[in-house]
């Protein structure tokens, strides 16, 4: 940003225009040395790979051990279970013997000749080393060349047992070694890394202020509180509904949501995120639930298997939240019936889940016809709903596995069939309040998808580029609080939830 004493004055004007030619070519300079130092970052890349697999995998008896899992595999292919899995802050001597599993990123290899090799694996903050050694019918030393050749930042999984060094260990925060068994990376993060690891780690000291039930829940559930830009340089989730302007001769526009940037956010091994904070639509929707300006709680986690785990945290924090304005808040809801009466809502301990073609078969049975790869329209969503409460007794369920052409360009498709998606939508008394997802974390995928949707993959290079550098598998949801009000309390219309509402035809006081 310039100073004030950098602004320039009338007499300067031809100056200025020469400074400003000779900004634009060193802007075309710089990014010709961007592209440059890409490509051969990419070409270091394929290099390490071949170097990596000059020991055919193939030929390894024991091939299964080790190796890039492929993305096929990483599309919630296989149901989550999350107790089998140990967070690196956890490893101590308790564990010493221990069979666990573990995710993190490769912070360091070091190959001690052919048959042993170290890994130093990060997660959130926490480091432990990993050994690798030769040993019949456990590790080969192709295993071994594959530990060592791994590229730093890269996301992997490692299977092993604790034990216990008899002295101390440097340079890792657990005192304790893990004697790898599998090794399997998630994601390869490029060779050249865009900055010096230890040189940007620093301790965090988190100072919060009073939270209400939602951030006191996602708090306990080691989520963290970020805020994100609200003036972007492109569309956060594609199509035209944005609200456009001018930032200093730049096109801009406000954002739609703080996908992009809380994803960015995962990258950089926040492991989950939440941000409660206003989100802009520009959609010419004069409806009762549509509002241009809403109140918006998103939330992005690691996934270590399913995008399950997604909806277990939108199970849990809803469920939590229903029950803390049941039997905290009922003197407000008295207030709000009394005024506007409404039936308390009807939902399980254990929110019901049913899949999209489900959903579909349900409607069909009761004479509703629908399109089973398009979406469901608010009259479908409304009678899926009544059929839901008449079936299973609850006002509250999520529906999940939509089609892929109905869902934005960052989701991930389904392992066993790419006509539907590994997302869902959560729905109270009939209506839509939270659309989620796992994404795609593959940079050539991400791309090749946003195309596929119309989107200029140049105004989310940045996007797009953050996956390059290691990315693990994750996923998560938006919802609109004020929208999620008015279902709870059966208001008829979601201006009555707003001190100062924003619609297509309000902008004022």
């Amino acid at each position: 940003m310039s100073s004030e004493s950098e602004i320039p004055k009338p007499d300067q004007e031809g100056e200025d225009e020469s400074s400003k030619s000779a900004s634009k070519k060193a802007s075309k300079k710089e990014a010709a040395k961007q592209e440059k130092l890409r490509r051969r970052q990419e070409a270091a890349l394929a290099a390490a790979a071949a170097a990596a697999t000059s020991l055919s995998i193939e030929e390894d008896p024991l091939a299964a051990n080790y190796g890039n899992i492929p993305l096929l595999d990483l599309q919630s292919k296989v149901e989550a279970d999350l107790k089998a899995w140990t967070k690196v802050g956890d490893l101590t001597h308790e564990l010493k013997g221990k069979e666990v599993l573990i995710r993190g990123r490769a912070q360091t290899m070091r190959a001690v000749g052919k048959n042993m090799a170290f890994i130093v694996v990060r997660e959130k903050g926490f480091t432990v080393q990993c050994v690798v050694t030769a040993q019949p019918d456990v590790v080969s030393k192709q295993m071994v060349k594959f530990a060592a050749g791994l590229s730093r930042e890269s996301i992997v999984d490692v299977h092993g047992v604790v034990s216990v060094p008899s002295i101390a260990i440097k340079g890792t925060t657990q005192q304790v070694e893990i004697q790898v068994s599998k090794l399997y990376c998630v994601d390869k993060a490029m060779p050249t890394l865009p900055i010096n690891i230890e040189d940007a780690s620093r301790s965090r000291l988190h100072l919060h202020p009073p939270y209400f039930v939602v951030e006191q829940f996602l708090l306990s559930e080691d989520f963290i509180e970020i805020h994100t830009p609200k003036l972007i340089a492109g569309s956060s989730e594609g199509g035209s509904a944005v609200f456009k302007l001018d930032y200093k001769g730049q096109p801009a526009c406000l954002a739609q949501s703080p996908q992009l940037h809380k994803q960015m956010a995962i990258c950089g091994d926040f492991g989950r995120v939440f941000e409660i904070g206003p989100v802009f639509r520009a959609e010419d929707s004069y409806t009762h639930r549509h509002l241009c300006e809403f109140t918006g709680l998103d939330i992005e986690l690691e996934i270590r298997q399913h995008y399950t785990e997604v909806m277990d945290i939108v199970d849990r924090l809803f469920v939590t939240m229903f029950d803390h304005l049941n039997n905290k808040c009922s003197k407000d809801l008295e207030a709000v019936g009394r005024q506007y009466p409404f039936e308390p809502l009807k939902y399980l301990r254990k929110t019901l889940r049913l899949k999209f073609e489900e959903g579909v078969q349900m409607l069909k049975e009761a004479g509703v016809e629908i399109d089973p790869y398009g979406d469901l329209n608010t009259e479908s969503e409304r009678k899926l709903g009544q059929l839901v409460l008449e079936k299973y007794g609850t006002e509250f369920y999520i529906l999940h596995r939509y089609p892929l052409a109905v869902r934005p360009f960052y989701t991930m498709p389904c392992f066993d069939d790419p006509k539907y998606s590994n997302s869902f939508d959560v729905f109270i008394r009939g209506e839509e309040i939270i659309s989620g997802a796992q994404r795609v974390h593959a940079p050539e995928l991400l791309a090749e998808r946003a195309q596929a949707c119309g989107i200029d993959v140049s105004t989310i290079s940045t996007y797009i580029d953050s996956f390059r550098y290691g990315a693990p598998p994750h996923g998560g949801f938006g919802v609109g609080l004020e929208r999620v009000v008015m279902l709870f309390c059966g208001l008829n219309n979601i201006r009555k939830t707003s001190l100062f509402p924003r619609d297509p035809l309000r902008i004022a006081p």
